[in-house]
C-alpha cells in the first residue's frame, strides 16, 4: 500500500471492506524529564475524516476478560492466559467495530496506549506484507495489557503476539512503568523495534515512523534499552533496507515515510511540541524529516504542558487555523494537534512518591482538545465514574463526552468570544481537581478502593458542575450570535 496513501487518509482495506485507522498523536516523559519524578504517556485518540468515535472510561474485571478473545475486524482468535489482571481501559461506546480498548492501566500500575497508526514505505510492506488476519489497534490493549507486570514485559508480550499472528497496520504503542517508558513500533507484517525512552528526554510522535537511532547490538545482546523482533538483524540485511553509511543504523530511513504528505500531516506536530519544549533551538521547520525522535527538554514537564501541546492549533504561528491578524495566507495549511476529531486525550502519571495503591493517576479529556479540560481519576478501581463512563451512542449532557463534544461545536464559530471562558474552565477544573487529589493523598486509608472511588466521585461532581455552567455560557454566546437573531431593539 502506498504510503503517500495511507498518510493522508488512513484507510486500510481489510476484507474488501474499507477500516478506517485512527490518526493520533502521543507523548512520552521519562522520569528524570517531568516535574515530579512520574513517568508520563499520554495520546491523543482522533477519529479519522468525517468520523466521530464516542469513548468512554471503563473498568474491565478479571471475571469479564474473555478466555479467547475474537477480533471484529480480522476475525484472529487468540487463547488467552486464565490469570488476567484488573484494568482500566478507554473502549468505543458501542462495540459493533469491537473493543478498541485504546488506553489504560492494570492493577500493577503498568499502563499502555495503543495505537499511533505510522506510515512505512514500500520496500518494507513488499518484503514483509502486511496480515489481513493479523491483530490491530482494535484488539492490543485486551490481549496484552491485563498480562503484563513491567513496561519491558508489555514490549515482550506484544513483539511475540505480533510474530505469532501479524498485523494488519502499522502502529505505535507505549508502555509505562514506574521506572520506564517504552515505544514499539511495527515493521510490516510481523516485525517490530522497541525503544526505552531515556530517563531524562520527551517523545513526540505524529503518525509516522518514528524512532531514528536504532542500537541493533544491544537489541540482540543487553537488551538494555532496545528490543526487536527475533530475525531482524537478517531481515534488514536480505530486503537491503539499511540506508546509512555508516555502523549508525537509522530506524527511519529503513522502514518509515518520507512523502509531502509527511510534511502537511505530520513533521509539524512533531516540530511543534518541540518548539514548545526546546524553544532556544530554531533549527527544525515543520517541514524537517530530522527532528529528533527524543530530546531532553529545556524545562521539566508538567501535566499541564501535556496539555497544552495536545491541544495546539499552532497558537503564535502563521499557521493557526483561528488567525484573525498578520499573514494568513499559512492559515490552517498544516494539520493542527488539537482537532475537531479528537476523541479523548489520556494522560498517565505514575508517581514514585505516593503508595503503590494511589500511585497512578490516569487524566482524561474527551472531544476537541482545544475547548476541554482534564480531569483526574485514581485509576486503582473497581468501577467507573458514570459521568466518564456512561458514554452511549445518543447524544446527551449526562456524558462527560458528549457534553464536551457539544461545547466545541458551539464555541468553534465563536472562537474569540469563547476563548476566555473555556480557558478559566480549563484552569478551574484542573486545579480544583488536582486539589481533591492532593487531599486524597494525604487521608489515611483503610478501604483503599472504596477511598480511591470516593475521591473519584468528588471529581465526577466537581467536573460535571464546571462543564455544565461552561456549556451555558458557550450556548448564550452561541445563541446571541445566531443569523436570524431579530428584535426591535436591534435598529
Amino acid at each position: 500500500m502506498h504510503s503517500v496513501f495511507r498518510c493522508l487518509c488512513s484507510i486500510l482495506i481489510v476484507f474488501g471492506k474499507v477500516k478506517i485507522i485512527m490518526p493520533c498523536t502521543t507523548i512520552l516523559a521519562g522520569r528524570r524529564a517531568t516535574f515530579d519524578g512520574s513517568t508520563m504517556t499520554a495520546r491523543n485518540e482522533d477519529s479519522a475524516s468525517g468520523t466521530f468515535n464516542s469513548k468512554k472510561f471503563t473498568v474491565v474485571l478479571p471475571e469479564d476478560q474473555p478466555a479467547v478473545y475474537h477480533s471484529v475486524i480480522s476475525k484472529c482468535e487468540i487463547p488467552l492466559p486464565s490469570d488476567p489482571l484488573r484494568y482500566t481501559a478507554m473502549p468505543n461506546a458501542t462495540d459493533e467495530e469491537g473493543i478498541w480498548a485504546a488506553a489504560g492501566v492494570n492493577a500493577k500500575n503498568i499502563s499502555m496506549t495503543a495505537t499511533e497508526t505510522i506510515t512505512s514505505n514500500e520496500r518494507v510492506l513488499a518484503a514483509d506484507p502486511l496480515v489481513k488476519t493479523g491483530i490491530g489497534e482494535e484488539d492490543m490493549v485486551t490481549v496484552t495489557l491485563p498480562y503484563i507486570s513491567s513496561a519491558r514485559e508489555g514490549v515482550i508480550r506484544l513483539g511475540s503476539l505480533l510474530e505469532t499472528y501479524g498485523t494488519y497496520e502499522m502502529n505505535g504503542i507505549a508502555f509505562q512503568d514506574i521506572n520506564e517508558v517504552w515505544w514499539l513500533e511495527t515493521v510490516g507484517g510481523h516485525h517490530w523495534i522497541a525503544k526505552r525512552v531515556p530517563d531524562d528526554h520527551y517523545v513526540i510522535m505524529p503518525n509516522s515512523f518514528g524512532i531514528d537511532q536504532f542500537d541493533l547490538k544491544d537489541a540482540f545482546t543487553k537488551k538494555k534499552d532496545h528490543m526487536c523482533s527475533q530475525d531482524l538483524r537478517s531481515f534488514i540485511a536480505d530486503n537491503h533496507l539499511d540506508l546509512t553509511y555508516d555502523d549508525t543504523f537509522n530506524a527511519r530511513l529503513a522502514f518509515g515515510s518520507h512523502t509531502d504528505a509527511d510534511h502537511v500531516y505530520n513533521t509539524p506536530r512533531a516540530w511543534y511540541a518541540q518548539r514548545y519544549f526546546n524553544p532556544k533551538d530554531t533549527s527544525y521547520t515543520p517541514y524537517s524529516d530530522d527532528i529528533p525522535w527524543s530530546r531532553k527538554p529545556e524545562h521539566k514537564i508538567t501535566v499541564e504542558d501535556v496539555k497544552y501541546v495536545l491541544s495546539s492549533h499552532y497558537q503564535s504561528t502563521p499557521y493557526d487555523c483561528y488567525a484573525k491578524s498578520g499573514d494568513l495566507s499559512l492559515k490552517g495549511s498544516l494539520r493542527p494537534i488539537g482537532i475537531s476529531r479528537n476523541n479523548f486525550l489520556s494522560l498517565v502519571q505514575i508517581r514514585p512518591y505516593v503508595p503503590d495503591a494511589y500511585r497512578t493517576v490516569e487524566w482524561i479529556a474527551f472531544g476537541s482538545n482545544v475547548f476541554n479540560a482534564f480531569g483526574p481519576l485514581y485509576a486503582n478501581i473497581d468501577h467507573a465514574p458514570k459521568y466518564f463512563g456512561n458514554t452511549c451512542g445518543t447524544v446527551t449532557t449526562e456524558s462527560f463526552y458528549w457534553a464536551n463534544r457539544i461545547i466545541a461545536a458551539l464555541a468553534d464559530p465563536h472562537f474569540s468570544e469563547c476563548a476566555a471562558d473555556i480557558g478559566r474552565y480549563r484552569q478551574a477544573v484542573q486545579a480544583e481537581a488536582l486539589h481533591i487529589i492532593l487531599e486524597y493523598d494525604r487521608k489515611p486509608r483503610t478501604a483503599i478502593m472504596e477511598t480511591n472511588e470516593e475521591a473519584n466521585a468528588a471529581i465526577e461532581k466537581l467536573v460535571r458542575e464546571k462543564t455544565d455552567s461552561l456549556l451555558d455560557k458557550v450556548l448564550y454566546k452561541a445563541s446571541c450570535r445566531m443569523k436570524n437573531g431579530f428584535s426591535r431593539s436591534d435598529g
